[in-house]
């Protein structure tokens, strides 16, 4: 996981390969409190979501399991 200042974080998501998956990773993550933005490529798997908080990165791979998909380490 990388985390750049002030609040943004990208990760990879396993398991992802079309646009509705991408679109289930979104809305999970969106409803963390503090994100502002999701961006995700689903070619690479990585997710970039912007905050206004940091975020911990159980609370990310949370979302993630919920959407049902993984982050890898």
């Amino acid at each position: 996981m990388i985390v750049q200042a002030p609040y943004r974080t990208t990760v990879t998501v396993i398991g992802m390969s079309c646009e509705h998956c991408a679109q289930a990773v979104t809305d999970e993550l969106s409803a963390v409190s503090g994100v502002r933005s999701v961006d995700v490529t689903v070619s690479s798997g990585f997710v970039t979501i912007t905050s206004d908080r940091e975020l911990g990165a159980s609370e990310i791979s949370a979302a993630v399991v919920e959407a049902g998909y993984g982050v890898a380490d």
